[in-house]
């Protein structure tokens, strides 16, 4: 669970970004918390993803500062160091199409790490079973994978280097009902046994009610409101109230 009196993983303060029309966001708050899973929710534009590849660097801010294991990112990017201590499951996995699952959950080690090729191919093998995985799949390209096996080995990929934090972009979006419950029970499981901080962009109630810590809300450039799902029933806005206080969200959360 998160601790949560300690100082934040990731901070970020006054983020603005823009794409050369109006901002996406604008002078936005946020902090992650060491082990919590912390879930990014919003409607359909209103920068949950932007949001994210900002942390990560993919996307340069016009304004504010975000700070990472208490190490300023500048306008270039993350350091390496930061890299490594962090892990991204992108939507839809984002595979290479001609690796294999192996060669997929390899590659951080390869661009990271110098250590022999028999070693990596070791690491990667744990890598893949850790989340559920078996050893006849490690040859499979993401060609004769299903959309659950291909979340898997990105998330196998996500976790190559050991990371701190994971980053999961909308991690059960297209997988069917039972598929997804055993992601998010995957999810909170590996939170659990490594220690992870995860923060996920979602939109799946069924995640928010069974394994997130805390919720935030963007909406109208900002930080509309964050904390857990009592918090978000009571918060008066038409978004939030529509979306935790629908029939969908009575019938996940009940």
């Amino acid at each position: 669970m998160a601790t949560n009196g300690s100082e934040p993983l990731i901070r970020v303060r006054g983020l603005t970004v823009g794409f050369g029309g109006p901002t996406v966001l604008e002078n936005l708050d946020i902090d992650v918390r060491r082990g919590e899973i912390l879930a990014i929710v919003g409607g359909s534009g209103t920068g949950k993803s932007v949001l994210m590849r900002a942390i990560l660097g993919l996307v340069r801010p016009q304004g504010g500062t975000i700070e990472a294991f208490g190490e300023k990112i500048g306008p270039h990017g993350p350091s390496l160091d930061i890299e490594r201590r962090w892990g991204v499951l992108f939507q839809f996995g984002a595979l290479f199409s001609s690796l294999t699952v192996a060669q997929n959950v390899a590659v951080p080690m390869h661009e990271f790490l110098n250590l022999p090729n028999s070693l990596i191919e070791g690491i990667a093998g744990i890598k893949i079973e850790l989340v559920g995985l078996k050893e006849w799949d490690f040859e499979k390209y993401p060609s004769e994978l299903s959309g659950g096996m291909i979340k898997r080995a990105a998330l196998a990929r996500a976790l190559a280097l050991d990371p701190e934090v994971v980053f999961l972009d909308e991690p059960t979006a297209g997988l069917d009902p039972i598929a997804a419950s055993e992601f998010d029970a995957l999810i909170a499981d590996l939170r659990n046994t490594l220690g992870l901080t995860v923060v996920m962009v979602t939109h799946d109630l069924d995640t928010l009610h069974a394994i997130v810590d805390r919720v935030a809300v963007i909406g109208e450039k900002r930080v509309l409101v964050e904390g857990d799902l009592d918090a978000m029933r009571r918060f008066d806005h038409p978004w939030v109230r529509s979306y935790f206080g629908g029939e969908r969200a009575r019938a996940a959360f009940e």
